[in-house]
């Protein structure tokens, strides 16, 4: 099987190209990254049981066709994921995302290649208390510039899936736990690392009793994994969420690692005040289950970290 990666050094690739030998027999692994966030120690120690070729270059401006030709599955994660700093260059977040998965998707109609694309359950904004995939189009309400980049590749591959391109688009939740492509912008793992290092957590004001949903990084694979398996690509949106949390929920449970911790609260130019539960419909009904524990992906995080910096052994 050849499966192509885009961003592939990243948080979540850097994981998924390790486990994919887990689920496929010697699988042949193209990975393709910019490097543009220096992620070189993803590409360290690969295992063996896989083929790998990794490509350096931008998937917003390189010929994709010579990559993706023969490919049985193109997992497209190349983004800037940062949605609060997102606000300080809105045009870059738009032109970069929107554009990458323009080119990616349309190479894949083309060549009639498969496509996994990942969104974020952050296009969301509801009063509701829970929603799955089937909500109503008020529900949809984008809170940043990165979110509402999301929402215009989803409406693009939808369009595209209504000719040759057969797709499936993750809605992922925030990603929790670690990876060597590890990033620490998101809610658990820089709460983590300033926990470990001894800083205050900084904490939205508005935000510390919000309801999110959040994802497992081994959830993220194995989905990513399902969806290949079972030719999951039927052009529909699908959720993935491993739990739903507030924030105090996470710092408590962090505080069960780091005693000593201290929390800050800040002001944010996101000012979504509102609280709400994901569901996963479509895929709990594809017969996916999510397995990953919140509790136990900050016990690892914060060993590895520990191991770094042990302030008191």
């Amino acid at each position: 099987m050849k499966i192509v990666v885009t961003g592939g050094l990243g948080h979540i690739g850097s994981r998924l190209i390790r486990e994919l030998p887990d689920f496929f027999a010697r699988p042949e692994i193209i990975i393709i990254d910019n490097l543009s966030t220096q992620r070189y120690a993803s590409l360290f120690n690969l295992p063996e049981t896989a083929s790998y070729r990794f490509v350096e270059a931008d998937v917003t401006s390189v010929d994709l066709r010579q990559f993706f030709a023969g490919a049985d599955v193109v997992v497209h994660l190349a983004a800037l994921t940062d949605a609060a700093a997102s606000f300080d260059h809105p045009e870059e977040m738009e032109r970069v995302n929107f554009t990458a998965t323009k080119q990616v998707a349309e190479t894949c109609a083309k060549l009639g290649v498969p496509l996994i694309h990942a969104s974020s359950t952050s296009v969301y904004g509801t009063e509701k208390d829970s929603i799955d995939e089937n909500c109503d189009s008020e529900d949809i309400a984008p809170q940043s510039p990165y979110a509402e980049s999301k929402r215009r590749e989803e409406l693009l591959i939808e369009e595209l899936c209504s000719g040759s391109l057969k797709a499936l688009t993750f809605r992922f939740g925030t990603i929790f736990g670690a990876s060597p492509g590890m990033r620490f912008h998101t809610a658990v793992n820089k709460f983590c690392w300033q926990a470990v290092m001894g800083q205050p957590l900084s904490v939205w004001q508005t935000a510390y009793d919000q309801r999110r949903p959040y994802l497992d990084l081994g959830d993220a694979v194995r989905a990513i994994a399902f969806a290949i398996e079972k030719q999951i690509f039927d052009g529909r949106i699908y959720n993935a969420v491993t739990v739903n949390a507030t924030v105090r929920e996470v710092t408590d449970l962090i505080r069960l690692h780091v005693p000593d911790l201290s929390i800050s609260f800040v002001e944010s130019r996101i000012m979504n005040v509102l609280s709400y539960e994901i569901l996963n419909a479509r895929l709990s009904a594809a017969g996916f289950g999510m397995h990953g524990s919140l509790d136990q992906a900050i016990k690892d995080t914060v060993h590895l970290l520990l191991q770094a910096n042990s302030r008191d052994g």
